[in-house]
């Protein structure tokens, strides 16, 4: 009798040692969770403060914005979706890509850019353009600067689209974006892609472009060296096609609480002209 009440004693403690580390556990990632969610609402919350208060005074500028006002609405689904860190890392992604954009419209306009940035995913590895091309291809002229201007009004923070890498850089033509929305790229992209780079220092070789990032493209980007933040990756990562003109165009964050005059709308660290 003794030893089954020894035995129930001890199936008790164990039973309650189990529940007690199952509870910390579960404590552990829903702060975890909290955190992940407040992280990417800061994001959001300083992208909006910077879109809703900037306005572009040229054609660059009001292109970056509009990019930029994309990624916001898009960031904004993401964090309406989200259940789990990834999710919500992906929503900080998205936000942290639309302040490139505010940097690059900032600095268009001959404004302070702000703090730097954390590098996304890719960033460095994509590379920048050097210096200025122009080139034609079946009839269709385009170029490629490493400063914005009206024949180049396009800007992109360099990364990786449907696997392969678009350097850092202002464009006359958003020519990524066909791979972004169809998550995959046109036999044209390649010769394009050879014609505007093929020899420029600091940007991947053609071949790391027709193999993919998964098939080699480190060794291009080796050789073309780390770019650091200017070279980024903003809108390199997978998750871009989604919002690229596709899902979160004019979503449900659009207008929500995050839109219009919400919360953070009037001029938080990243509002008008205040400390971006």
């Amino acid at each position: 009798m003794t030893s089954g009440v020894v035995l129930l004693i001890l199936l008790v403690v164990v039973a309650g040692g189990v529940l007690a580390a199952v509870g910390t556990v579960r404590g552990r990632r829903r702060r975890e969770l909290a955190d992940a969610e407040a992280e990417a609402r800061r994001w959001v919350e300083r992208l909006g403060g910077q879109v809703l208060n900037l306005v572009g005074s040229d054609e660059p500028s009001k292109q970056a914005l509009a990019d930029a006002a994309e990624r916001y609405t898009a960031a904004g689904s993401q964090m309406q979706q989200a259940h789990t860190g990834k999710q919500y890392e992906l929503a900080t992604q998205t936000a942290q890509e639309g302040l490139y954009y505010v940097r690059a419209a900032r600095s268009a306009m001959g404004m302070d850019p702000g703090p730097e940035l954390p590098p996304t995913p890719g960033m460095a590895r994509a590379g920048a353009v050097t210096e200025d091309r122009t080139v034609d291809l079946d009839g269709h002229s385009y170029a490629a600067s490493g400063q914005p201007s009206q024949r180049t009004p396009h800007y992109y923070p360099g990364g990786l689209v449907a696997g392969r890498p678009v350097p850092q850089g202002w464009y006359s033509e958003p020519w990524w974006k066909p791979a972004l929305i169809a998550g995959a790229w046109g036999v044209g992209s390649f010769l394009l892609f050879d014609a505007l780079f093929s020899g420029m220092h600091g940007v991947p070789s053609t071949e790391a472009f027709e193999q993919g990032y998964a098939d080699g493209f480190q060794d291009g980007a080796d050789a073309g060296g780390d770019q650091g933040d200017g070279g980024g990756d903003g809108g390199g990562a997978d998750y871009s096609g989604d919002y690229g003109g596709g899902d979160y165009g004019g979503g449900d964050y659009g207008g929500g609480d995050y839109g219009g005059g919400g919360d953070f709308g009037g001029g938080g660290d990243f509002g008008g002209m205040g400390d971006f």
